[in-house]
């Protein structure tokens, strides 16, 4: 069997040394992060609002006691996703520090493209590995037992509803709602007259977009990427009724501009109180319930993953810092990978921006924090329980070649997700139909099927 791990890195510095000469080098004058012995680590950083709000905490909090000044690139997912891959893969050491996710981590590993950290977080008492949840810990964890990320913020995925807008039409959203449910409140409280969609979801072409709430959509139809043996199962009946269902929710009921709207377009369209729906990361919530973000704190419900014929179907992700192999200062990037995921940032989030806004997810302590108990009353059970119920051996009605709820496991699955998702944004443009775009994706899943036959 050919080792995707080698297939994807020789396609990847490829089209990293592509996008280098394309982009005029603009990363030129940046190998290993500079001298070692300068105090200033780079750090490369998903645009979501856990991540900015580490940006402005930085300079006054850690800065300030560890002397390590640390300059940010933020960037946003499909763009970071781009721009980590190319790095890390290709050996470009331009950051010391990155934030990956559950599907990176185990095969860049094993790829030997990152540092392991659970020899420096064991050494550090103070830093207390055993408190980290374990799917989050084993999200990041490669073949030989080592953590190779240190979570940020971990989710899954639930709905989101603006409860005044269902008191005002007289509905009720029960706990645990069924995706027949979402559509009928979808059509009940569509309000084009006043702008406001009856639910918003990801349109945004990318594996990691689009395809993360639609994936488990498909789960629970009863559809999958491929079945136990790799047969690829992109055009079977299962797929195609959960990806039409998906895009004719949005083309009838959802935002505008949605082949463009991605998590953070969601955002903030549900939190200025244009969608009376949107089901996206739990991670969404603290920001949603900020006052000084949001126009809808304190008028948000929240609900399980809404399901067809499966128990739960929510996703399980976390975004995480990990360490390239090619940084030159470990000492000073495991001091801020540390301090970022420690209890102490929480406690700092907490009492300098409000407790709410906690990337939580990743610590058992957290949920017995008062102040977060109290201010995320709303949302903090569902969170937990959300997260517990995922399953990313057996998310569906069949069993699974790899692991993920909302992703296959392996390194080709990045760029057959992207492409399939690029087709159905444009189902959702109206330039083809969603058969047309599974039936394309059907062929470049049978070529991924062949390296694991």
């Amino acid at each position: 069997m050919q080792k995707p791990g080698k297939k994807l890195s020789f396609l990847i510095a490829g089209a990293a040394a592509s996008a280098l000469v394309l982009s005029g080098c603009s990363g030129a004058g940046s190998t290993g992060g500079g001298d070692a012995a300068d105090n200033t680590i780079t750090v490369l950083m998903v645009g979501n609002p856990q991540m900015e709000d580490i940006q402005k905490l930085t300079a006054d909090n850690f800065t300030k006691t560890s002397g390590v000044t640390v300059k940010f690139t933020i960037l946003p997912e499909n763009e970071l996703r781009d721009k980590v891959t190319q790095d890390v893969a290709n050996q470009g050491g331009q950051y010391d520090a990155v934030t990956v996710g559950a599907y990176e981590v185990p095969i860049w590993a094993k790829n030997g493209w990152l540092h392991e950290l659970s020899t420096q977080a064991g050494a550090d008492s103070a830093y207390d590995t055993a408190d980290l949840i374990k799917p989050m810990v084993q999200s990041l964890t490669g073949d030989d037992g080592k953590m190779y990320a240190a979570p940020f913020y971990g989710e899954s995925s639930f709905l989101m509803y603006n409860k005044e807008m269902f008191e005002a039409k007289g509905l009720t959203m029960p706990e645990k709602p069924t995706w027949a449910q979402v559509a009928d409140f979808a059509a009940k409280l569509d309000d084009k007259n006043k702008g406001v969609a009856g639910i918003c979801l990801r349109g945004l072409p990318g594996w990691g977009e689009m395809f993360a709430p639609l994936t488990t959509v498909v789960n629970t139809y009863g559809g999958t990427w491929f079945e136990k043996d790799w047969t690829p199962k992109v055009n079977a009946p299962e797929f195609k009724e959960a990806a039409n269902f998906y895009v004719d929710l949005v083309k009838k009921h959802g935002e505008s501009g949605a082949p463009q709207a991605g998590f953070t377009e969601c955002l903030n369209t549900f939190g200025q109180g244009k969608a009376a729906m949107w089901y996206d990361a739990t991670s969404a919530a603290g920001t949603l319930e900020d006052p000084n973000s949001s126009k809808v704190a304190g008028k948000v419900g929240y609900a399980y993953a809404p399901v067809n014929k499966t128990e739960y179907s929510g996703w399980l992700w976390t975004w995480a810092f990990a360490m390239p192999k090619t940084t030159k200062k470990q000492d000073n990037a495991w001091k801020f990978i540390s301090w970022a995921t420690s209890k102490d940032y929480e406690k700092l989030v907490g009492e300098k921006l409000g407790w709410s806004r906690l990337p939580s997810g990743k610590r058992t302590s957290t949920y017995s924090i008062p102040e977060y108990k109290e201010s995320a009353k709303a949302f903090a059970d569902i969170t937990l329980g959300s997260i517990e119920n995922a399953n990313p051996t057996n998310p569906g009605l069949q069993p699974r070649p790899a692991l993920g709820v909302q992703f296959v496991g392996v390194p080709e699955f990045a760029d057959l997700g992207t492409k399939v998702s690029q087709e159905l944004s444009a189902s959702l443009a109206g330039s083809k139909t969603v058969d047309q775009a599974l039936n394309d994706g059907q062929k470049l899943a049978e070529e991924v099927a062949k390296n694991y036959k």
